[in-house]
């Protein structure tokens, strides 16, 4: 563990295998009230990497202000308290992302046909919010020249420790179905070195974690390595259309995960505020109990 001098976006902690236990935070507010992501570190849950979501970016011509943090701009009010309890989240050694993208189209393809206005507004956003990484959810198509210049600029502008993820459908990293518009299996060859992790995911059809074999699928490839493959689960069922798989079903397959790939790489939950078992009243125990399972 320890703490990286190497600024606000220096990679600070994993747990003691090296597995990240990521958990996705786009619901800050739920029927009106506050979602606080304290509860991960009062918990002591085991969370390493916290990803705010989802950050948009707005045609510059358009009556919206040109980025969105989900419906409003990130510097709006009710994100105040949010950014503090993060910033505190920080100094407890969890990474704090920005999520960009995602099924709302436009802030990749913007990236990519427009870049020299847009990929400013996303670099002036991270470092206002000093942020540790961004995790580039791509579901809109995007040129692999696009893809490749906007991992070039973020790794130029904030150095070798800054965290660039990436978050394919699972399929797309063992040689089937893809949402993105370019080939991962060849932007790992070409930019591995600059990309912390996948988070794969593993639902609505393009995966599952009811057993390990979208997994190991992935690793048969031999592409992509175990140790860059996170597994991406939805924490209810309501959070995706299909694919939810029970707290008790999804730590068994983790714990074969472990035993079968030493190098595993960790989990990811989409998303935190209602997560299983503990729901609206106490989500960060889905983030315990995976954590309990990636333990051994």
């Amino acid at each position: 563990m320890g703490t990286s001098t190497g600024g606000a976006w220096a990679v600070r902690r994993k747990d003691e295998a090296g597995r990240r236990v990521v958990v996705y935070y786009q619901t800050q507010y739920n029927n009106g009230t506050y979602v606080s992501p304290l509860a991960l570190t009062e918990h002591r849950t085991g969370v390493t990497d916290v990803l705010v979501s989802a950050v948009h970016l707005n045609d510059v011509n358009g009556p919206y202000a040109p980025v969105h943090l989900n419906d409003d701009p990130p510097s709006a009010a009710k994100f105040d308290q949010m950014w503090r309890d993060l910033k505190a989240m920080q100094g407890q050694g969890v990474n704090v992302l920005a999520m960009v993208g995602g099924a709302a189209p436009g802030s990749h393809t913007r990236l990519d046909t427009e870049f020299d206005t847009y990929y400013p507004l996303l670099r002036d956003f991270i470092e206002e919010y000093g942020l540790n990484g961004v995790d580039l959810d791509v579901e809109e198509d995007m040129s692999f020249a696009g893809i490749e210049r906007v991992i070039d600029a973020l790794r130029a502008d904030f150095g070798p420790r800054f965290l660039i993820t990436l978050a394919p459908v699972g399929t797309a990293l063992s040689g089937g179905g893809n949402l993105s518009g370019f080939d991962y299996e060849q932007l790992y060859r070409d930019r591995g070195d600059d990309i912390a992790w996948f988070n794969a995911q593993f639902y609505n059809g393009w995966g599952s974690m009811a057993d390990t074999r979208s997994f190991d699928d992935i690793i048969a490839r031999g592409v992509v390595p175990e140790q860059k493959v996170v597994a991406g689960s939805l924490t209810d069922p309501a959070n995706g259309g299909s694919g939810y798989v029970d707290i008790t079903t999804l730590k068994s397959t983790l714990g074969k995960l472990v035993d079968r790939h030493p190098g595993f790489a960790g989990v990811a939950g989409w998303e935190y505020f209602n997560a299983q078992p503990g729901g609206t009243a106490a989500p960060w125990e889905w983030v315990a109990e995976v954590s309990d399972a990636l333990s051994g």
